[in-house]
């Protein structure tokens, strides 16, 4: 893409206090109600990973076509790690390689899915909703482990899912892909609703646990 396009921009040089201020000033951006492409042809995957004793940051895209789920393209990006291990600000972390792998597709896919959180987050300001109000695009968080929040029991059937939240808000769902699989955590991230999310969700799963944008994007983000 030449040139990727922020809608809102800010440094990366910061401290962990003022990450904290930042993501409470972008917070305001945020839209959780559907406002996506329709129909969807494409949709994407982000993953980091790290390499060098975590001294280096390593983001994948990886593109699939929609309905069809087969991959289109995938990029791959290594910038220089230059925010500290702090839970509740990994995306101060892991979005700038994440935008440098981004800079070189020849256009955004539809709906991007992150390797992470969406509003399920303290400040309802993970990865997921971060990079969608920096490009005002949808986003979804896709999460293995909880990070903040509250279920009960999911039933053990394939696309069942209970709300996940903290105190009386829904932050997001705890939704099962595959019975007899631990489930996972979906949230919005930015122009979707939750339910919207969970059937996104679904809809780029297939036989495995996890959905095929995040596997493709998993795959190249941990490749030495």
């Amino acid at each position: 893409m030449a040139g990727l396009e922020l809608r809102h921009s800010h440094r990366w040089d910061v401290s962990p206090e003022e990450a904290i201020a930042l993501q409470q000033e972008l917070r305001r951006y945020l839209r959780l109600e559907d406002d996506l492409p329709d129909p969807v042809h494409a949709v994407a995957g982000v993953d980091v990973g790290f390499k060098e004793n975590g001294r280096v940051t390593r983001a994948a895209v990886a593109v699939l076509d929609f309905p069809s789920l087969k991959l289109q393209a995938q990029f791959s990006a290594e910038v220089p790690t230059s925010f500290p291990y702090v839970p509740g600000l990994l995306s101060f972390r892991e979005l700038p390689a994440v935008l440098a792998a981004l800079e070189k597709l020849r256009a955004l896919p539809d709906l991007i899915l992150c390797d992470g959180q969406g509003i399920a987050h303290p400040r309802r300001l993970g990865i997921a909703s971060h990079l969608g109000i920096l490009l005002d695009h949808p986003t979804i968080g896709v999460g293995k482990s909880r990070l903040t929040g509250k279920h009960g029991p999911v039933p053990d059937e394939r696309g069942a899912w209970v709300p996940l939240t903290d105190g009386d808000e829904v932050i997001g769902a705890v939704l099962r892909t595959r019975q007899g699989v631990k489930p996972i955590y979906v949230s919005p991230g930015h122009r979707i609703d939750l339910e919207s999310a969970v059937r996104w969700v679904m809809a780029c799963t297939t036989r495995y646990k996890l959905p095929e944008t995040t596997r493709w994007a998993d795959r190249l983000a941990s490749r030495d």
